[in-house]
């Protein structure tokens, strides 16, 4: 990518990402990511979006206004974003590609922690970790962050998330957050490896799709391209059984997802790439607070 041409794709995702948030996110993030099982650290004034539950009622009570405990890991967490760059996110076929919205998510991700004064760290993983960033804090590591989003070319184009888990266990030596951004397409057994990367950090999956990895149209004889394998085929998408087994493939691997992260006791969400992802992760920000 041409330096001028991608200093105006990390300007324009900088500003997108970092009003979405300072406008959306500030809150919602800090009373879902922090001071979990930390060590109290001091008392402070209550802030807008702020836990009730973190609210000291006997000092509240002193002061005659509302006070929160703060936890040791509130001062500075570590955020890691593993990041899937593997061929399959290259589809899309409606506002944007799987990888241009995981890029959005990721940059947005990064720069509400940055707001709390946390650290940010990435990995970008195909069928085999392809580069490491450890975290450090400030707006220049996010943009350098945001760079290397849109500008990284990966060796390879298939897909080992067990490769990637297994890797943040044994590279993250402190307990961290850690969001994973993928499709989440890959046939290998992963749960194990997801249940021991959550059972020493926090570990929150973000699945990104198609439309059309979940229902195909009716539109005749179509050739179909596997960016990760390179194979070639043609589906009659005009047949119903072709369609009615294209949508059950999905169905089953969806399943299969959902029992790994209930087992491995994951917070998940799916966000389709016509969809807003806004709304979506707040609802999983939600659920956590």
């Amino acid at each position: 990518m041409e330096t001028l041409d991608l200093i105006k794709k990390v300007r324009k995702i900088e500003i997108k990402s970092r009003g979405l948030s300072n406008n959306i996110f500030a809150g919602q993030y800090h009373t879902a990511f922090k001071g979990r099982g930390m060590a109290f650290s001091e008392v402070r004034e209550y802030q807008y979006g702020d836990s009730v539950r973190d609210i000291d009622w006997n000092v509240t009570a002193r002061m005659n206004r509302p006070y929160v405990k703060v936890f040791e890991e509130e001062r500075e967490l570590t955020v890691m974003l593993m990041v899937d760059m593997s061929g399959s996110l290259d589809f899309g076929t409606a506002v944007q590609t799987k990888r241009e919205m995981i890029t959005e998510i990721a940059a947005t991700l990064a720069f509400a922690a940055i707001q709390n004064n946390d650290k940010v760290g990435m990995i970008f993983f195909t069928d085999h970790v392809e580069k490491f960033i450890p975290p450090q804090k400030g707006k220049k590591h996010i943009l350098y962050l945001i760079r290397e989003l849109l500008n990284f070319q990966p060796e390879n184009r298939t897909t080992n998330i067990k490769a990637c888990l297994e890797f943040l266990t044994n590279a993250m030596k402190r307990r961290c957050t850690a969001f994973m951004l993928s499709d989440f397409i890959d046939n290998g057994n992963y749960q194990n490896a997801l249940t021991i990367a959550n059972q020493k950090h926090d570990v929150v999956a973000i699945q990104v799709y198609d439309q059309r990895m979940e229902s195909l149209p009716d539109v005749g004889l179509v050739k179909m391209f596997d960016a990760e394998t390179g194979r070639e085929m043609y589906l009659d998408t005009s047949s119903r059984s072709v369609r009615m087994r294209h949508k059950q493939a999905w169905d089953n691997r969806q399943e299969t997802l959902k029992t790994y992260f209930n087992k491995s006791r994951v917070d998940s969400v799916s966000v389709r790439t016509d969809q807003d992802f806004v709304k979506m992760l707040m609802n999983l920000f939600a659920l956590r607070s």
